[in-house]
This record gives structure tokens, C-alpha cells and sequence, in this order.
């Protein structure tokens, strides 16, 4: 096939020797498969800003800090060469957080290195050579869906524990191949400690997934992960190997509305009463 515009220059320099086919196009990327040497891998080539669908809203950006401080006004201020460091940010985001939750036991595609907006990772297929299928095409079985889900619980542990929120997990980011899950597409990953939106997004990522497999394990729709995750990473009590529950028991109390509205009549009758010092005070002085 005729080789895309941005992966000519990665021909020229040896790093691919040839551009199979076209294997998927997304919201904020095209995916390729490609040779490298005897290696069959893909090629992720990002879609400008003005062309993804994916925006790089606010709130994935929040706790993101720029390589260097020049860089970093630059994104601030929104300039020309801002917003191509911004790009970059965006594409480097995706790189460290599949190192890192590679080295942290979370099964993710190999990243092979990013190259001026494409990547390079492992191409994740079958044992018979057919690339895996994402979650959404998979049917399990009651037992299969258990499983699962608490493999992917297990990684979403490891992910917190190494700082980090996906963002967008659902079960169109997850392949299934002949091991169980791996999860895919992070250039929106958070950090977890800096993104005030990181709790929420913790729970709509953890929400979908068990919601997807309690289509086939009702009883997973009844439990409460997102709750238990959060109440243990806020408490630091969150480790790799935490096995989750899924039960989670708030420790809120019902607010006494009566209590509170005593305490503030009699804090108003208190002043009430002050005032009322003040002046006999102040008449008696006269």
C-alpha cells in the first residue's frame, strides 16, 4: 500500500521496511501494521489537533508539566510553538505511561519508541496470528467475565499504585487475546495525585469495564470497585497486590439538618445577645 506522509521519514531512516495494511482509524489516531525487519508491529500515527475528535480537554491536561520550563509557559500562553510542544506532550503522555505500567505489571502493547507524532508498539494478536479483537467484539462466558474483571481490576490497582488514571477505559480500549486482557490508547492518562478530575474519571473508567462484563456476570453490576479503590488510595492503604472486594461501606453519617440549624439559632441569639450588651454599655456611658 502507498505509504502515509508521516511514516515516509521512518522508511527513510530503516526504523520501518514496509507498511502493510491499515488496521483501525479512532478518534485521535490511524493504526497501521507494519514490518521491522522480521518484526510485525503498528505504527500509531496521530491525527492533528484541528482533526481528532478526542479533544485534549482541560481536564486531561491539568497536572501536566511541560519538560522544561520554557516549554511549559509556552504551553500556557497557547503560542504556535505552545501548542506544537503541547502535541508532543500529548504523543509523549502515551510513551511513559506504557513504560510505566509495563514495568508496574500492567499488561499494555511494548512501545518501541515515538517518532514525531508515531508511535511504534507491538502489534497484540492471537496465537494464530490474528490481530486481537477490542473487548466490545468479545462474547465470554459467566466464568470467563469473572475472571476478567478481576484481571482488570488487578491492573487498574497496579496502574493507581503507579499514578495513574487511564481516563477513557472502556471496553472499546481493551484487546482480548489468548491471555486475557491488555489494555490499550493512553495519551489521556492522568496523574493521579495532580488531576483533580482523577477521581472521577477513576470512576467512570472502572464503571465501564464493570459494566461491560456484568453483561454477562449480573452480579458485577451490584458492586462497588471505584468506591473501594478510591477510599483505599486516599487513605494510602492502596498496594500492587491489594485484592479487591468490590464492597465498599461509606463512612459518611446523615447529616442531623435539626442539629446543625439549632447551633445556628443559637449562635444568632448569642450575637443577638452581644449587640445587646453593646448598647446597654454604650446608654449606660451616656
Amino acid at each position: 500500500m502507498k505509504i502515509p506522509k508521516r511514516i515516509i521519514p521512518l522508511v527513510e531512516d530503516g526504523v520501518v521496511d514496509e507498511v502493510l495494511r491499515q488496521l483501525m482509524s479512532g478518534k485521535e489516531a490511524t493504526v497501521y501494521v507494519v514490518r521491522c525487519g522480521d518484526e510485525i508491529r503498528c505504527a500509531k500515527v496521530y491525527k492533528e489537533a484541528a482533526k481528532r475528535s478526542f479533544k485534549q480537554a482541560v481536564e486531561y491536561q491539568e497536572g501536566r508539566k511541560g519538560r522544561n520550563s520554557r516549554r511549559q509557559r509556552a504551553m500556557e500562553k497557547g503560542s504556535r510553538y505552545g501548542r506544537k510542544q503541547q502535541e508532543e506532550a500529548w504523543h509523549n503522555a502515551e510513551v511513559d505511561a506504557l513504560y510505566k505500567l509495563d514495568s508496574a505489571g500492567v499488561r499494555v502493547p511494548t512501545p518501541f519508541g515515538c517518532f514525531d507524532g508515531v508511535l511504534l508498539m507491538e502489534l497484540v494478536t492471537t496465537e494464530d496470528g490474528e490481530v486481537a479483537p477490542r473487548l466490545n467484539d468479545v462474547i465470554l462466558t459467566h466464568e470467563q467475565a469473572l475472571q476478567d474483571n478481576d484481571v482488570m481490576m488487578s491492573y487498574v490497582v497496579k496502574m493507581l499504585c503507579a499514578g495513574l488514571v487511564h481516563g477513557d477505559l472502556s471496553e472499546f480500549n481493551v484487546l482480548v487475546d489468548d491471555y486475557g486482557p491488555v489494555i490499550i490508547d493512553l495519551p489521556q492518562a492522568v496523574d493521579a495525585a495532580a488531576n483533580n478530575h482523577a477521581k472521577s474519571m477513576l470512576e467512570r473508567d472502572v464503571n465501564n469495564i464493570v459494566g461491560y462484563y456484568g453483561l454477562f456476570a449480573p452480579e458485577l453490576l451490584n458492586t462497588q470497585y471505584a468506591k473501594e479503590l478510591w477510599s483505599l488510595y486516599e487513605a494510602g492503604e492502596l498496594h500492587p497486590d491489594s485484592q479487591l472486594t468490590g464492597e465498599f461501606v461509606s463512612d459518611e453519617v446523615d447529616a442531623d439538618v435539626d442539629g446543625v440549624l439549632r447551633e445556628i439559632e443559637a449562635a444568632l441569639q448569642e450575637e443577638e445577645d452581644r449587640e445587646a450588651r453593646v448598647r446597654s454599655a454604650d446608654e449606660s456611658g451616656e
